[in-house]
């Protein structure tokens, strides 16, 4: 068994010891919340050894890429392509989610209960959204030691183009530097290598802290609305695979194995970020080049959050039905316009689907509280909305490879075969 099966075998028993562990401190320990935020120092210190990662890794393997790549049109045009598939898969996961979330009408089995809280009551989130005048200057970094400090991944992709871009124009002169920058890239990914080995203790943390802190009771309550909102996102995922295969073909049934460990790991820990590392070393065995993934996906962790726009559209209609708001057509299309541009460039913030629910709520005059209706459960969809952002650009990726005749037959990676210390 080679190490990528080996780590996925661990993190399954993580899983399942999590809940199991979980369930047994909710049940019998005095004071659960005090053991899970006990556990939760574990999750913490993983994802911030992930965040560690990221901006080097970003910065290095995108600038090493453009730098290679010579022609700054080549660089414009793939941005492009890019961009064109996201806002289509932006347009598919709102749709299905609105499309859903009135055919299921989840928000009515609340209405005449009382677990909807009062109109004015405080859910805890601060209301924020980007205006399309703050997005644009958010995209440049007045540092860029502050937005690697923030991991501010949009801020580090510009630079990153820039200072690609430049090396590239130098020519000769910059090839030292560029071979650094290669060289702090292979390095990043062997520390990616030391710091995946903590996984499966990680994932054992999340699962067991949220089920030893919620219960498997809170899951009772809501189960019928998660039964609806997993069955939306397997929705999705066929999709998704669909459109895959109508440019991969068969191949995108081996991206999907690729894929497998990250997509298991974001789902775990309920954050995308956190399978970043994984997503591009599963794009580079698949055959992607460095090049082109290093350059998509960071883009696509900002502006291809598949899972999650689904959830806000699916969430803000359910809030509205649990308050016996009816929204029209017309209102309906409107959100859906708004999400598309509140929910980019969120990608860093903590919650940040929350954020962008709760600043949509307040256009429309549904609510706020109403979020707290989704507080408790939060933590479990957010592990298929972060599952299905990794699959959503893993797929992106390599369609946009394939479109630039950058896919080549599957390649093996020295952390591939190595073996676990």
């Amino acid at each position: 068994m080679n190490k990528r099966n080996r780590l996925t075998v661990y993190i399954l028993i993580g899983l399942a010891l999590g809940i199991v562990v979980g369930y047994f401190a909710n049940t019998s320990l005095a004071n659960p919340a005090a053991f899970a935020d006990m556990l939760s120092l574990v999750t913490t210190v993983f994802l911030r050894l992930i965040k560690m990662i990221i901006a080097p890794l970003v910065f290095s393997t995108l600038v090493v890429g453009i730098a290679r790549m010579g022609d700054t049109r080549e660089v414009g045009r793939i941005g492009i392509k890019a961009l064109g598939w996201f806002v289509i898969a932006s347009v598919i996961s709102l749709s299905l989610g609105l499309i859903l979330v009135n055919l299921f009408r989840p928000g009515d089995a609340l209405a005449l209960s009382n677990l909807v809280p009062a109109a004015g009551t405080a859910s805890g989130i601060t209301t924020s959204s980007l205006t399309l005048k703050e997005f644009i200057t958010h995209l440049v970094p007045a540092s860029i030691v502050d937005g690697m400090a923030k991991n501010e991944i949009l801020q580090i992709v510009i630079f990153s183009i820039f200072f690609g871009t430049g090396a590239a124009a130098v020519g000769e002169r910059a090839k030292p530097l560029v071979d650094a920058i290669d060289g702090i890239a292979h390095i990043m990914l062997k520390v990616t290598g030391y710091v995946m080995n903590l996984a499966p203790l990680a994932v054992f943390a999340a699962v067991c802290a949220i089920i030893a802190k919620s219960g498997l009771g809170v899951l009772k309550t809501y189960g019928m609305f998660m039964a609806q909102f997993y069955f939306g996102i397997v929705l999705l995922w066929i999709v998704l695979i669909f459109i895959g295969f109508l440019f991969l073909g068969p191949r995108v049934l081996r991206l999907l194995a690729e894929l497998r460990e990250p997509t298991l790991l974001a789902f775990s820990t309920a954050s995308s970020e956190a399978a970043f590392p994984k997503t591009l070393e599963g794009l580079e065995r698949f055959g992607v080049r460095n090049r082109i993934a290093a350059f998509v996906l960071p883009i696509g962790y900002s502006f291809n959050l598949d899972g999650s726009m689904m959830y806000c559209t699916f969430a803000v209609v359910f809030i509205a039905q649990a308050y016996g708001i009816e929204m029209s057509l017309g209102a309906q299309l409107t959100m859906m316009l708004v999400l598309m541009l509140t929910s980019k460039g969120m990608a860093g913030v903590p919650r940040a689907s929350l954020v962008v629910i709760a600043a949509t709520l307040a256009q429309f005059n549904i609510p706020e509280a109403g979020l707290l209706l989704l507080l408790g459960i939060d933590h479990f969809l957010d592990m298929g909305r972060s599952a299905t952002n990794v699959i959503g650009n893993g797929i992106a990726t390599a369609v946009v490879a394939k479109w630039e005749n950058e896919l080549v037959p599957p390649v093996q990676k020295e952390w591939e075969t190595a073996e676990l210390p």
